[in-house]
């Protein structure tokens, strides 16, 4: 009788234990349904020129997302910047971008194609706006830069935006005040060490590593720009309340900058996709840029400005559904 009644018990308990793996298992699969939680097929990142931090933070970005998102195939593809950055993504050319919040905000206010389509993802690091001369130069401000060749940054840059902005509130034509040069910072510091340029603008993380090399390379000098002067740029139009007053630290160009603070603007960076990329790709994206920061900030160093804190702050695109996602399932 001992035995039948043990017979009995461990049928019960084996009865018992399969019902429960089987409620287990009906219940992961409610919570995960299949296909949302490991993203696949193929994603085009448009990043920035070969020098740049857009594109050297997009290759060790691409590292990451190989890790987290295996069965995800990244392409990366250069870029003039921001602007060009935008019309590809809008347009379908790529899926995801980096783009400054003032281009962003141009582009839509000039009705550009897809505007529409647009979502942010993060809020990155801040662009620092940089004026490079010779250290011997006489120029003080962005108005002394009248009747000199300067780098203004290609066409389809932000820089472009910047350099024009600034040069317009100096009272300076950008097109026949000075002698503006289309090149970026693939190539604007070999110009300035050869004598081919007396300036050029750019606008990028800290510090970036062409115009660090520059420094160290050539005696060079970063020109303050006055807080009257960005107050002016801020006030200007519709599209550049997103430029800041800011400061450069000291260390971030050391030999340019004589161990002192420069007074710049700056404007955020937002990582961009549109509405048809699909909410587990995004999602999937955006946990990699935020648990990557630390790993990525040691060689590209304005990735260590990434925070998960403002990273939800896309202003002026609304939050892509996929990064909203992974913002609420990070909430305490």
């Amino acid at each position: 009788m001992f035995q039948a009644t043990f017979r009995i018990s461990r049928r019960r308990a084996v009865q018992a234990s399969t019902a429960l793996v089987v409620l287990l298992g009906v219940v992961f699969w409610w919570l995960l349904p299949l296909g949302e939680s490991r993203p696949q097929g193929s994603i085009t990142f448009s990043t920035g020129l070969q020098t740049g931090v857009y594109q050297r933070y997009g290759a060790m970005l691409k590292d990451a997302l190989a890790r987290d998102m295996p069965d995800v195939e990244i392409q990366l593809r250069l870029s003039e910047g921001s602007q060009q950055n935008l019309a590809r993504v809008a347009s379908g050319e790529a899926d995801f971008t980096i783009a400054t919040a003032d281009a962003v905000a141009k582009y839509i206010r000039d009705g550009k194609p897809g505007a529409e389509r647009l979502r942010g993802c993060a809020r990155l690091y801040d662009d620092y706006v940089q004026l490079v001369v010779p250290r011997g130069s006489s120029v003080r401000g962005v108005e002394d830069l009248r009747g000199r060749k300067v780098g203004v940054g290609p066409e389809g840059s932000g820089v472009r935006l910047v350099a024009d902005r600034l040069l317009a509130a100096s009272g300076l034509d950008p097109a026949s005040d000075i002698t503006p040069v289309p090149a970026g910072i693939d190539t604007v510091p070999g110009l300035l060490e050869l004598g081919e340029l007396d300036a050029f603008f750019w606008s990028g993380g800290l510090p970036t590593g062409a115009v660090r090399k520059l420094s160290e390379q050539m005696e060079v000098r970063l020109v303050p720009l006055k807080p009257a002067l960005v107050d002016r740029v801020h006030a200007s139009s519709d599209v550049t309340g997103y430029y800041r007053l800011a400061v450069m630290p000291a260390d971030a160009y050391p030999r340019a900058q004589n161990n002192v603070p420069v007074p710049t603007m700056a404007v955020a960076n937002l990582l961009v996709t549109t509405e048809g990329v699909e909410k587990a790709m995004v999602e999937g994206f955006t946990r990699t840029v935020i648990k990557s920061r630390d790993r990525i900030g040691n060689t590209v160093h304005p990735a260590q400005l990434v925070d998960l804190r403002t990273a939800i702050y896309t202003d002026p695109l609304p939050l892509h559904e996929g990064a909203q996602g992974y913002y609420v399932s990070e909430k305490p």
